[in-house]
């Protein structure tokens, strides 16, 4: 390599190295100090782009679970009061037997009537209440989310004022126990509505057991998706704290180096002294 003052081809190369190292050096620091491999678009293009669908998977899939919970607290709430009303019922069906007991006076059989009208009223209550402005006893089931492409599971219904042969209301509508004929036939209506009830909390629960399983599936789903998307983006601390100290290094070399490269021409000057 000839001896030249004008232009310093080892101190060119030197330069362009060090600026090489230097900017692994400062993306290294930016992937340690940020946690992520993938800094930017150019580090993994491919990479970058299944990573931003896993996020949108993963935050569909936790907008999904939301909606699940909802509904099993929705579900648990319906089955709150059923059992409520199941007690009213047995009460009920209690009455109408102690009714038929010819030793009784009209003046029990009145007792009898003003405790069996008002559980018929705390029935006919339940049947109108709300779980956040939605009606717990409907005759529509709700259809709810249950995973990351908006697919729907349509819950069973729990409909207390349906017909006779499904709802509870209409099965002892018109009943009474003011007298021992009456409380006969009324048995009759309450053991049907006893069986509507008891098909409407398997119902609820059918619908609970489903939401559990769908919650748990999206958990685990959403636990695989996080390992996979952390795979592609989260950077390797140990592999990259290695890689960072040889930058390091490197770039400490390259400067030396440069500053020596510098240096060559003056030797061009003592031949001219």
């Amino acid at each position: 390599m000839p001896l030249v003052i004008n232009t310093n081809v080892a101190a060119m190369n030197s330069s362009r190295l060090l600026n090489s190292s230097s900017n692994m050096l400062s993306k290294s620091l930016a992937r340690l100090s940020s946690g992520s491999r993938i800094i930017s678009p150019e580090d993994d293009a491919a990479g970058l782009a299944q990573s931003i669908k896993f996020d949108a998977q993963i935050n569909r899939n936790s907008a999904a679970n939301s909606n699940v919970n909802n509904a099993i607290s929705f579900s648990q709430t319906q089955d709150g009061f059923l059992e409520k009303v199941q007690k009213a019922l047995d009460r009920m069906s209690e009455l109408t037997v102690l009714a038929q007991d010819s030793t009784k006076t009209t003046a029990d059989l009145s007792n009898y009537t003003a405790e069996f009208s008002q559980l018929q009223n705390y029935i006919s209550n339940i049947s109108s209440k709300t779980f956040n402005g939605v009606s717990l006893f409907g005759s529509t089931g709700l259809a709810i989310t249950i995973d990351s492409d908006a697919a729907t599971f349509g819950m069973n219904t729990a409909d207390l004022a349906g017909a006779t042969s499904v709802g509870v209301l209409n099965a002892y509508s018109g009943i009474s126990v003011s007298s021992t004929t009456a409380a006969a036939s009324a048995l009759n209506n309450i053991k049907t509505a006893i069986q509507a009830l008891a098909n409407m909390r398997a119902q609820v629960g059918a619908n609970i057991q489903r939401l559990n399983l769908t919650g748990e599936q999206l958990t685990v789903l959403n636990e695989n998706l996080s390992a996979a998307n952390s795979r592609l983006k989260d950077v390797d601390v140990a592999a990259e704290s290695t890689n960072f100290a040889k930058m390091n290094i490197l770039v400490q070399s390259g400067t030396a180096m440069l500053a020596q490269a510098n240096v060559l021409p003056q030797s061009a000057l003592r031949l001219l002294g």
